[in-house]
C-alpha cells in the first residue's frame, strides 16, 4: 500500500486548446487540442509520481470519459484505484488566446453521485489492509454528495492515525476544518472566503491564517498567492515564500503542483524550508507546461536549485 493517498471525488478529463482571438457568436477556428487525467488529487498524484514518491490516486469515474480518464492515469504510470460510477466523468475545458496570452477555463459541475457510490469510497477508505500516512483530499464535491463529506473522512482517517491533507472550497473546507486537519492550502479567495472579509495585505492573511491553526482546524496552512509566493503557517512559524517569475504558458496545476511537492517533502522528511523551497519550485514549473501538462521533475529540481539561495522571509 502506497504511504500517500489522494482522493479526488469529481476528476475530469481537461482538455486544452488555443485559439487566436476569443470573439463572440463567431465560430472559432482552435489549434490542437490536448487531453491530459485532471482533478485535484489526480494532478497531486501525478506530480508526487514524477518526483519519484509513493503513491496512490484514489477517485470515482464512470461513462467513456470515465475509461479515457483511467486510461490516461495508466499511461502516466500512476498506482490507482476507481470506483465506479452510473454518472459520466465530467470534461473541462480550457482555452489559451494566442493575441493575449489570457487563459479561459470553463468547469463542468460534474456527475450526479448516489449515496450508494459516495457511500462505497467511505468504506473503502476505511477498510484498506494499510492505512496511508498521508491521505490527500483535493477537489471539488460532485453533485449528490453531503457537503460534509471530507470531514466525515477525516474522522474516519483518524481512526487509522492517517494525516489528512485538504484542499477544497466552500462548504465541504469548512466543514473538513471543523474536525480538523494536518494541513490545508487555501487559495487567497478560500481563505478570504472562510474569514468573511477581502483579506487585503500580508498582515490580514497571516491573522486569518493563525486563526485556523489556534481554533485547531489545521496544524499547516499553506497560503498559496499565485506568483506572489506562499504563506505557509504553523503554530511555531510564519513564513512567507517568495514567488519564482517564470514565463506563464497555463496557470492550470500550480497549486496542485506546489500541494504535492510539499506533501511529497514532507512524507520525507524535510526541513520546514526546504520543503517550502521544493512546493514553490514545483508551482513555477508547472506554470512553464502548456494546457494540463503539469510540471516535470528536472525543471522541478532547476528551480529549486535556484531557489536555495533565496532568503525565506519569516513573518513571526
Amino acid at each position: 500500500m502506497a504511504e500517500i493517498l489522494t482522493l479526488t471525488l469529481n476528476p475530469a478529463v481537461d482538455v486544452a486548446t488555443s485559439v487566436d482571438q476569443i470573439v463572440d457568436t463567431r465560430k472559432l477556428r482552435c489549434g490542437a487540442a490536448r487531453r491530459d487525467p485532471g482533478g485535484g488529487g489526480i494532478n497531486v498524484a501525478r506530480v508526487i509520481h514524477r518526483l519519484g514518491g509513493d503513491c496512490e490516486a484514489l477517485y470515482m469515474a464512470g461513462g467513456v470519459p470515465g475509461l479515457m480518464l483511467s486510461a490516461m492515469i495508466e499511461a502516466e504510470g500512476v498506482h490507482a484505484t476507481c470506483i465506479g460510477i452510473a454518472g459520466e466523468t465530467r470534461e473541462n475545458f480550457s482555452v489559451r488566446e494566442r493575441s493575449s496570452g489570457r487563459e479561459f477555463r470553463f468547469v463542468l459541475p460534474g456527475p450526479m453521485l448516489a449515496e450508494a457510490e459516495w457511500q462505497a469510497c467511505l468504506r473503502h477508505i476505511g477498510e484498506r489492509a494499510v492505512a496511508p500516512r498521508y491521505l490527500v483530499l483535493s477537489g471539488s464535491v460532485p453533485p449528490g454528495v453531503p457537503d460534509d463529506i471530507y470531514a466525515r473522512i477525516v474522522r474516519i482517517a483518524r481512526q487509522h492515525d492517517s494525516r489528512v491533507v485538504l484542499d477544497t472550497s466552500g462548504a465541504p473546507l469548512a466543514e473538513a476544518l471543523a474536525a480538523g486537519v494536518f494541513l490545508v492550502k487555501p487559495s487567497l479567495s478560500e481563505l478570504s472566503a472562510l474569514a468573511g472579509r477581502e483579506l487585503l495585505d500580508d498582515a490580514q492573511r497571516l491573522d486569518a491564517a493563525r486563526k485556523i491553526v489556534r481554533d485547531g482546524g489545521a496544524a499547516i496552512v499553506a497560503l498559496t498567492l499565485g506568483e506572489q509566493g506562499a504563506l505557509v503557517v504553523t503554530a511555531e512559524r510564519a513564513v512567507r515564500v517568495p514567488g519564482f517569475v517564470v514565463p506563464v504558458a497555463s496557470s492550470i496545476g500550480a497549486g496542485d503542483s506546489f500541494l504535492a511537492a510539499m506533501v511529497w517533502a514532507i512524507n520525507r522528511d524535510m526541513g520546514f524550508d526546504e520543503t517550502l523551497r521544493y512546493a514553490v519550485a514545483a508551482a513555477s514549473a508547472s506554470l512553464l507546461a502548456e494546457g494540463t501538462r503539469l510540471c516535470e521533475r528536472e525543471q522541478i529540481e532547476r528551480i529549486y536549485r535556484k531557489l536555495a539561495g533565496a532568503d525565506i522571509v519569516c513573518e513571526s
